[in-house]
């Protein structure tokens, strides 16, 4: 038992700390995780899944690749999909079939396979896996209908590929003799149908139940997690792996419902997720023997070659011929297709039923599909981003601020990141509040920020931080709220005075950070603005460093930001660091000739005040009694 609880903890921290470190370095995470697993596995024998987790390792697997998958489902918005539905519809009725076939023919002639080991592999080989595009299109940043069009065919033909696979093994069953024909047949077109209506079916359930209030706010998560184990199995019992199918409808219907505490629900999923994905792919690659390394030839090397380079490629710029996607679009999917733990965790199930009717060869499928998923992780992980960047499918915008909440002094503000290039959006539901803006030509965005309209037409990953500058402190507050999950706590920040008592007995989740140091209120910052003060751009150098920047402000100057050479915004509110040469700070403060003017206007004040300068009506007539009484003394 304690051996089990340190292979675990060894499986978690090795998962989360190749996420970690896949970050830090800005490398694709799979490709750490497999050599993680590869570690822990083949190359040290630490972890032997199979042997470790005994009969648990199968369904464990399982029930994680299904919560992948409804996961994975809950992404997909049927609005992000408008420009690209044809296309996608192309590529899983055609381009999926496509690749089957040639695929089998390709691990038959060339890979040496058997047909019955063929055929089932071709259809595994079909599914591309959201487990890994999903975290290479996060760091890819390609635009939206490329990432659209590989994020729908990755998430949609993973259960595709697996049923696909569930298929060919079924006639394979017949040929041998062991199943009827007329009963495959019944059993293929019940399990489909039960497989698409349980999971409509059991996302209708779920939101009847969240919506009349029949489940309590802090078990919503839970009672999702528990529905969609226990609609996978249900699936699974009547036909073998229709529950992923099962688990994908389930997710697309509830992410196209709506259900308020689903943004809620989704962050948990992806928490979730995150820890399946991480511990599933260290298991799986740990999972892979040296022998089955060894038994990997120059056939199986020419069948991956095959397969990336001549297979895929011919079957989706077949598929989408007239489809609506641009020819780089074409490009693009025709190479991106990786493997993930789908395509190896169906592959070791069936290599398992096949070995066990007496199909010699089964036990290579795991191999060769290991080959192409690790194949694929590596050449498309690392080429994504410069053949995005070289068909020009990336995006390119500098990190931006989305400014919600539209006034004369947020419009200031924005025309200044504006001239100073740096990408803005200006949001608020007042069309009024947004006339000067658009008459400055900045990007405006009329509606509510916190709708469901807006998480599809404000990308969030456009923008690398937030400002709520609305005149409603808690209206602020909870925009920083929404957004802090996507944006990062750290990049959220609002106007507004908060009592300091107020703030601490506030939970730490709620609201951003303060954009100035010194909390100033939004009717602060607009009688500022009446009396003269201005937002100033101003380039530090080498002589003119921050030290003498600072000297040079006047009185009460808010310095709000500093602009990195690299375009990377640093908001002085949350930075450590100083601003260095060529850096450009950005501030909010009164111009220096009318700073020199108050400064002068209130010396003039006080001097008149001094009791040496100061005079009086009456000084003024004993003065001039004075006078007279010397005037006539000297007459």
């Amino acid at each position: 038992m304690d051996d089990i609880v340190l292979k675990l903890a060894v499986i978690g921290v090795a998962g989360i700390g190749a996420q970690w470190l896949a970050w830090r370095l800005r490398l694709p995470a799979i490709v750490l995780l497999l050599v993680a697993g590869f570690v822990a596995g083949p190359a040290t024998g630490f972890l032997d899944p199979a042997t470790d987790f005994g009969t648990a390792y199968r369904p464990m697997v399982s029930i994680a690749v299904a919560i992948i998958l409804f996961e994975g489902g809950l992404t997909l918005n049927f609005s992000e999909i408008r420009e690209t539905s044809k296309t996608v519809r192309r590529i899983i009725m055609y381009a999926g079939p496509m690749i089957w076939g040639m695929a089998a023919l390709a691990a038959h002639y060339v890979g040496g396979l058997s047909w019955p080991t063929a055929i089932v592999l071709g259809a595994i080989l079909v599914v591309t896996g959201p487990t890994v595009i999903i975290p290479l299109l996060r760091q890819a940043q390609l635009e939206a209908r490329p990432a659209s069009l590989l994020r729908w065919e990755a998430i949609v033909n993973d259960p595709i590929g697996a049923l696909f696979a569930v298929v060919a093994f079924e006639v394979i069953m017949v040929y041998i003799g062991l199943h009827q024909a007329e009963n495959l047949v019944l059993l293929i077109v019940f399990g489909f149908a039960l497989a698409i209506g349980g999971g409509w079916a059991g996302a209708k359930l779920i939101v009847w139940s969240f919506v009349r209030g029949h489940v309590p706010e802090y078990l919503k998560a839970p009672v999702l997690l528990a529905t969609v184990v226990a609609v996978y199995a249900a699936t699974n019992m009547v036909l073998e792996e229709a529950g992923l199918l099962t688990v994908t409808v389930m997710g697309l219907v509830l992410a196209n419902s709506r259900i308020a505490s689903l943004t809620d629900m989704r962050r948990f999923k992806e928490t979730i997720t995150t820890l399946l994905v991480s511990g599933i792919f260290i298991i799986l690659t740990a999972s892979l023997s040296l022998e089955d390394i060894r038994s990997l030839d120059w056939q199986a090397a020419l069948f991956v070659a095959l397969l990336l380079f001549i297979i895929r490629p011919v079957a989706i710029m077949l598929a989408t011929i007239r489809s609506g996607a641009t020819i780089q679009e074409r490009i693009l999917t025709s190479w991106i297709a990786p493997r993930g733990v789908v395509a190896v965790a169906v592959s070791g199930l069936f290599g398992t039923l096949l070995a066990d009717v007496g199909v010699a060869d089964a036990g290579r499928m795991v191999a060769f599909t290991f080959a192409v998923v690790v194949t694929t992780i590596l050449l498309h992980g690392f080429t994504l981003a410069p053949l995005a960047q070289f068909l020009n499918l990336k995006k390119t915008a500098k990190p931006g601020i989305l400014i919600v909440g539209g006034s004369r002094w947020s419009t200031a503000l924005a025309g200044k990141l504006k001239e100073a290039d740096v990408p803005v959006m200006l949001a608020d539901q007042n069309w009024n509040h947004l006339a000067e803006a658009r008459l400055a030509s900045i990007p405006v965005y009329f509606g509510e920020v916190l709708s469901e309209s807006a998480h599809h037409a404000i990308d969030p990953k456009s923008f690398s931080s937030l400002i709520a500058a609305g005149d409603n402190d808690a209206y602020n507050a909870l925009v920083c709220t929404d957004f802090g999950p996507e944006l990062g706590r750290s990049h959220v920040f609002q106007i507004g005075r908060i009592d300091e008592k107020a703030r601490k007995a506030l939970n730490i989740t709620l609201g951003g950070r303060s954009l100035t140091k010194e909390p100033v209120s939004f009717l602060d910052l607009r009688e500022k603005l009446l009396n003269g003060w201005t937002f100033q751009l101003t380039r530090l150098t080498d002589e003119y460093g921050w030290t003498a920047y600072k000297d040079s402000r006047p009185d009460g100057a808010l310095i709000l930001l500093w602009i990195k050479p690299s375009g990377a915004l640093m908001f002085a509110a949350a930075s450590s660091g100083t601003p260095g040469p060529n850096d450009r700070i950005l501030s909010f403060a009164i111009p220096k000739d009318e700073a020199r003017a108050e400064a002068a206007s209130k010396t003039a004040r006080k001097a008149e005040l001094t009791p040496a300068a100061r005079t009086t009506p009456d000084d003024k007539v004993v003065a001039a009694g004075a006078g007279m009484d010397e005037g006539k003394k000297a007459s």
